[in-house]
């Protein structure tokens, strides 16, 4: 690399790109973590100074902080905010005007997969949004005429020169580029950004000097995204004890990110350093044995002694605390030889190499990033980052071993809705407005039946809060369908498992009924009567009565009591003032989604109650002591009632 092709100011990088390349940008980037927000700003505000220049991004998960809404919401937010990402943070600009309808006329965005939810009422996203499986990416982009990839790496000197790790995100890059080679294309302009606090991974992630052809290492990096550590509540904490019965000792796990992914990673935990007590617990919520009887068949009830192998297209923190607990230690080898000696227990234990989590891309917690640079400095096998085609695929030259070291594979993702005919709902409204996208989860959900003992399992709450109140998320059908009911297997909410693998359609429909909330039981089952596809004589069982979110909280309310079901697992980020105002102003967030709702809190704003113990110090927190004007004195009124009866349910 020569040296004026090394630069430490992005505005001369920037300047450089568009002086190369021309008018027309038309720019890879990784998803999440990896893409270099300062350099892709200042080739957006090229954009904006020279209005005959034109740039379309092809890139996914563009993460920006979250926009809290004036009033409560800010108050609480803001100052969180500033102290969790730091006041030197960048957002993508791009994306925040994208959110605000602002999005530059020369500039497009095109992502195939967004943060859920927040680009819902954006019209600019929505028309560019691209509906693609993660491992078709590489493929669709060869045809775009891509002339820069622009990517966040990790950046170390060796005896032999610079090297270079993609870290976080060799996802798609590695496919990429080699379909462009294979095409007979010619490559883009690859701009390395390095970024001191990202860890350096080896192994398929590593790559030499001359893969990229600039190389910007900016005097200063804003801080990496951090995701905070999110509060788990009764329902999450069910789903996610159900769902750790299902997972066999010695098989692979993939798991996505969420409060339910993370409740899924406790019950493991406790599964595996408190058996008994995890059992009791499990006893609580499966009266009629569904769970225990999955269990028996294909999952398990002890302790992890062989370990479990961790093969995800994301390593979030999740597999990290797996890893600490001695429940992540299945290595395999990337040798059939050695993979087939490991499966029939022939391997010696001494064995050097061998990885015990494969993974194409990571996003997650600080913590999560410390860990990888230190465990990849220790124990340099133990963790690949690696293209996704090697994740999400078992088709390839791999197949063969893919298969063998993914014996035993659990794969957990969520979904928003199911139909009693085992259909599921995960990245779009039925109006075709996009929440998210569709990622990797058909990948898993296919994977799932294609291996000869892999299950796919769609984690799901029973219930959502509406306009009108509580839904069900258990429907008899829905105008979109991301995974469709011919690769129905298993799905699971608070109120236990449904497996629907091999079933008729009227054996799957009591199987998701079995799992519904007792409110809406009747209504599902009636529907299903009339289209022919439920017995006329069929009758709801006592037990499935009892799906109520009041005998949840009464299985569990004694363990969560005693702290073995905290509402922060795994830590938080939020202070100890914070975390008591947080499910006060989830008390005012429920209220105010139904007009039943907003009845029941002026009822409380009318009728505060007694002052509690905790109060002055939250209105401190929340700039509310004393309020001068009118908005601000019924911001603290709303927040006084909400704290004086915060351990009300909101009503349904």
């Amino acid at each position: 690399m020569l040296p004026e092709q090394r630069f430490t100011d992005t505005d001369a990088c920037a300047q450089l790109i568009v002086e190369r390349l021309g008018a027309d940008l038309r720019v890879a980037a990784p998803l999440g973590l990896g893409k270099p927000h300062g350099l892709l700003n200042a080739l957006y505000g090229l954009m904006q100074a020279d209005t005959w220049r034109s740039m379309t991004l092809y890139t996914a998960l563009s993460l920006t902080r979250p926009q809290p809404k004036p009033g409560l919401e800010a108050r609480f937010l803001d100052p969180f905010l500033k102290r969790h990402f730091g006041v030197d943070f960048v957002d993508p600009q791009y994306a925040l005007d994208q959110i605000k309808g602002k999005l530059l006329p020369n500039v497009a965005v095109h992502e195939f997969y967004m943060q859920s939810g927040v680009l819902l009422n954006s019209p600019s996203a929505q028309r560019s949004y691209i509906s693609q499986n993660y491992t078709h990416v590489a493929r669709d982009l060869v045809v775009q005429d891509i002339n820069l990839l622009v990517q966040l790496v990790s950046r170390r000197e060796t005896p032999a020169g610079v090297r270079y790790s993609l870290s976080c995100n060799p996802d798609l890059t590695l496919d990429f580029l080699d379909r462009i080679k294979a095409a007979g294309k010619s490559r883009p302009l690859c701009v390395a950004v390095v970024h001191p606090a990202l860890p350096y991974i080896g192994g398929h992630a590593e790559v030499p000097q001359d893969y990229f052809d600039i190389e910007l290492a900016p005097m200063s990096s804003p801080p990496l995204f951090a995701l905070p550590r999110l509060p788990l509540n009764v329902a999450e904490y069910a789903l996610g004890l159900h769902a750790s019965a299902l997972v066999k000792d010695g098989g692979c796990l993939q798991i996505g990110i969420g409060a339910l992914s993370d409740a899924l990673v406790k019950g493991l935990l406790l599964r595996h350093r408190d058996n008994v007590k995890w059992r009791k617990l499990l006893l609580s919520l499966d009266s009629g044995g569904v769970t225990h009887g999955l269990a028996a068949r294909i999952g398990g009830l002890g302790s992890f002694k062989t370990g479990l192998y961790g093969a995800s297209e994301m390593v979030m923190d999740g597999f990290m605390h797996l890893a600490k607990a001695g429940i992540l230690k299945r290595r395999c080898w990337d040798n059939l030889a050695l993979e087939r000696a490991a499966a029939a227990g022939r391997l010696a234990v001494d064995v050097p190499g061998g990885h015990y989590l494969r993974g194409a891309f990571f996003l997650g917690s600080r913590e999560l990033y410390d860990w990888l640079e230190v465990t990849a400095g220790s124990d340099p096998d133990a963790i690949d980052m690696c293209r996704v085609s090697n994740v999400n695929q078992l088709y390839g030259d791999h197949q063969q071993l893919a298969m063998l070291q993914r014996r035993g594979a659990r794969f957990f993702n969520t979904c928003m809705m199911a139909s009693l005919l085992g259909a599921a709902v995960s990245d779009a409204l039925e109006n075709g407005h996009v929440v998210s996208g569709v990622g990797g989860q058909y990948n898993f959900v296919a994977m799932a039946h294609e291996l000869p003992d892999g299950r796919s399992a769609l984690l799901m709450r029973a219930t959502r809060e509406g306009k009108s109140g509580v839904e069900t998320n258990i429907r008899w059908n829905y105008g979109h369908t991301t995974i469709p009911r011919h690769l129905r297997d298993i799905v699971i909410t608070e109120y236990g498992v449904a497996d629907l693998r091999g079933k008729t359609d009227s054996e799957c429909i009591e199987a998701m009924l079995a799992i519904s909330d007792a409110r809406f039981i009747d209504a599902l089952a009636a529907e299903a009567k009339s289209r022919g596809k439920l017995a006329a004589d069929f009758k709801i069982p006592d037990a499935w009565r009892q799906h109520r979110p009041a005998v949840l909280r009464q299985a569990l309310a004694q363990q969560m009591h005693k702290g073995l079901l905290p509402t922060f697992p795994f830590g938080s980020d939020f202070t100890e003032v914070e975390q008591r105002l947080l499910p006060a102003l989830e008390w005012l967030k429920s209220c105010s989604a139904s007009w039943k709702g907003r009845w029941h809190l002026l009822k409380a704003v009318l009728r505060p109650g007694e002052t509690t113990a905790e109060e002055a110090v939250a209105l401190e927190r929340m700039g509310l002591v004393a309020p001068k004007r009118f908005g601000d004195r019924l911001q603290r009124r709303l927040l006084q009632a909400a704290l004086r009866r915060k351990l009300e349910a909101p009503p349904t």
